[in-house]
């Protein structure tokens, strides 16, 4: 298959593209919504940090701090599930090369999140968020 996808993405939604046959024209292959990624964290986590009561003399004290926030965790578990889904596509070999733009710290994420078969069909990273544009607005950006 002789296809181009476009993945437009942040933290939150990406919609993939096709770009076949006409240069100009953008079809919609799927879109995603990971309304986790945009909960505030309070809402994602269950509970506080706990806190370590006992002997001052026989423990250190203090409360145990989470190394990553829920939401980042979220973002971070948005940008695996679509490179996940690039990595199916391209055993299916439903595209031969792919245009990766995302704002810039998702666009971080997803590179860490993509194996090395996925990245070698990169073409293009542009690291802006264009997820509200429309499909000839996008065209217009990364051409």
């Amino acid at each position: 298959m002789n296809a181009t996808w476009v993945l437009i993405a942040n933290g939150s939604e990406a919609r993939l593209f096709e770009k076949k046959y006409d240069p100009k024209l953008l079809s919609l292959i799927k879109e995603f919504n990971h309304s986790e990624s945009r909960d505030k964290g309070i809402d994602l986590a269950s509970d506080r940090p706990g806190h370590f009561n006992g002997d001052v003399s026989k423990a250190a004290h203090g409360s145990f701090t989470e190394a990553t926030s829920p939401k980042e965790y979220e973002v971070d578990r948005f940008a695996k599930i679509l490179a996940d889904e690039l990595d199916t596509a391209r055993n299916e070999n439903r595209y031969n090369n792919l245009i990766i733009v995302s704002s810039p710290h998702f666009h971080g994420l997803l590179n860490g999140h993509m194996n090395e078969h996925v990245a070698k069909m990169v073409d293009k990273h542009i690291e802006k968020d264009y997820t509200d544009l429309k499909a000839e607005e996008l065209l217009e950006k990364i051409y």
